[in-house]
């Protein structure tokens, strides 16, 4: 595990000292119905967080994403989904209407996050993790539409970013499960 980094502040004369973010464990989200998820109990398991929307042309990779987690759940690795309103308003749900919409028209049954927002100025700060290098240690990147991938190793570090139109069962996320 990589150590956390430190950030000394001065404000007004007085020192804090405030730990950043240092790899995807070390966050707490909530999950769609309001409660506490927090990613360090995904430690040891690839993980795929993927931006969704429930009215997006993309919108079908649900079932290819729970696809893909029923093969590969009991081999440590989960998708998580993290809907967002961020891109011409394809999300305009509540966290019921998107859970309603996830469970009757998909069947998902892996984790579903609550809506936040995956950029600008609003950006959540896992979002602010996966697309800062200077955060993630590996790559800056921009959330450039839904269903856009990240993808975490079992010990919590940014490995890939899969484009939105890319299948979240490609080929090369496969090879990525799989390990080869």
């Amino acid at each position: 595990m990589m150590p956390k980094k430190m950030i000394t502040i001065v404000l007004l004369g007085v020192s804090t000292v405030a730990m950043s973010q240092s790899n995807f464990h070390s966050f707490v989200v909530s999950d769609i119905d309001g409660n506490d998820f927090p990613l360090s109990q995904l430690k040891g398991k690839k993980v795929m967080v993927v931006n969704t929307a429930s009215k997006c042309g993309l919108t079908p990779q649900y079932e290819d994403m729970q696809a893909l987690y029923e093969q590969y759940k009991d081999k440590n690795f989960v998708v998580i989904a993290f809907p967002a309103n961020n891109f011409m308003e394809q999300e305009p749900g509540s966290n019921q209407d998107i859970k309603e919409f996830c469970s009757t028209r998909f069947n998902i049954s892996f984790p579903l996050m609550a809506k936040i927002s995956v950029k600008g100025n609003d950006m959540h700060p896992l979002y602010q993790w996966l697309t800062q290098k200077s955060k993630n240690d590996l790559m800056d990147s921009e959330v450039t539409w839904n269903f856009q991938k990240y993808l975490i190793d079992e010990n919590g570090n940014l490995v890939d970013m899969i484009p939105p139109k890319e299948k979240p069962n490609s080929e090369k996320v496969i090879k990525w499960i799989e390990g080869k």
